[in-house]
């Protein structure tokens, strides 16, 4: 589907004054803005203005709460545990995050566990902000029920991201932000709106057949585990989104697996609670309190080039480095702008209806 060219700047301001039109505090709001803005910069249009409507759906319904307090209800030298007073993600996340980096700081680690909060944008933004102050950043959360276990034949498991992030020297970081499914709902949502098909092994329909269309998958289907089945590895991906469940949610009293609450207005409610809101799970380490940090990341460089230089595949370039395709898309959309399907114009378009907001589009 064709697609627009919109200037990164003026999506960012649109978006702030989004939030700040349910009066989010601005700091927050230009916070929030700048994690959507990241995912649309580094080639992640699913996580990006493209879900700026459902924010809106949701803060419009006071389903969450614009000035929430966060606050730590349980703390060690190194841990933490904290409650986002069902704030945005977009800001409680964040929040947290600068917790666990502070405790790393001063203990040499930090971890940080989060209830009652929502989506957080992409986990990648969370592991890059740790890469600022030289540390190991790790990022993960829980999300609605999307995912079905391995020969399972429905939703049980949220799509729970995994990001890690290592720095470098001369050479690029390693940034690893991958979902524990074998491709990420909002994908599948692209693909809708585009009205195209999916690959085979991304999801299932409501009789737990694997589909290729995506409407099949949201009308009552289910997305696979990473691997997609048990010849592929989907046990992997399956017990990978355990892991993120546990220490997103239940190390924090979050909900877990089927009674995560939803996101999106048109997914389903869960039969009950078992916690407070979505989970996360932040954490940081500070490389000198296992080695010299200098000694590191020349090894992460001499690693980055030793995989570069492998031998290629027929038909390829060769390996990529883990986030070599977010820095190549944040460099172009930086200086070309970022592009929009039309249904996504669309949907940006009736908020601007709904809020007197206007959407610009210049240079």
């Amino acid at each position: 589907m064709a697609a627009d060219l919109y200037p990164p700047d003026q999506l960012f301001e649109f978006t702030v004054r989004v939030f700040r039109h349910f009066d989010v505090p601005a700091d927050d709001a230009r916070t929030a803005a700048t994690v959507l803005q990241s995912a649309d910069l580094r080639g992640i249009d699913s996580h990006g203005v493209a879900r700026l409507h459902t924010y809106f759906d949701m803060l419009d319904l006071g389903r969450i709460n614009p000035k929430a307090q966060v606050s730590i209800v349980r703390e060690s030298a190194s841990t933490a545990t904290v409650d986002g007073g069902n704030g945005l993600g977009l800001v409680v996340g964040p929040k947290a995050n600068e917790i666990a980096m502070e405790k790393a700081l001063a203990a040499g680690s930090g971890w940080v566990s989060v209830r009652n909060t929502n989506h957080y944008g992409i986990a990648g933004w969370y592991v890059l902000e740790a890469l600022k102050r030289g540390l190991i950043g790790w990022s993960m959360t829980n999300t609605t029920r999307l995912v079905a276990p391995l020969w399972g034949a429905e939703r049980m498991l949220g799509t729970n991201p995994i990001a890690i992030a290592f720095p470098g020297a001369e050479e690029p970081p390693i940034v690893i932000d991958m979902a524990t499914c074998t491709a990420a709902y909002g994908k599948i949502e692209m693909a809708r709106r585009a009205g195209s098909q999916i690959p085979l092994g991304w999801a299932a329909d409501r009789n737990g057949v694997p589909t290729t269309d995506p409407n099949a998958m949201i009308d009552g289907g289910a997305l696979l585990p990473l691997g997609s089945d048990r010849e592929g590895g989907g046990h992997k991906g399956y017990a990978l989104a355990v892991m993120v469940d546990v220490l997103s949610a239940l190390l924090s009293g979050a909900n877990w697996g089927p009674f995560v609450p939803p996101f999106a207005l048109r997914q389903e409610m869960p039969t009950r609670s078992v916690g407070k809101g979505i989970g996360h799970f932040l954490g940081a380490l500070r490389i000198d309190a296992f080695i010299d940090p200098d000694e590191f990341k020349k090894q992460i460089d001499d690693m980055v080039r030793t995989l570069r230089r492998t031998r290629p595949a027929p038909g390829t370039e060769g390996p990529l480095i883990p986030g070599d395709p977010e820095r190549e898309a944040e460099s172009v959309r930086g200086r070309d702008g970022i592009p929009l399907t039309q249904p996504v114009v669309e949907e940006l378009l009736d908020i601007s209806r709904r809020t007197g907001i206007p959407l610009e589009k210049r240079r």
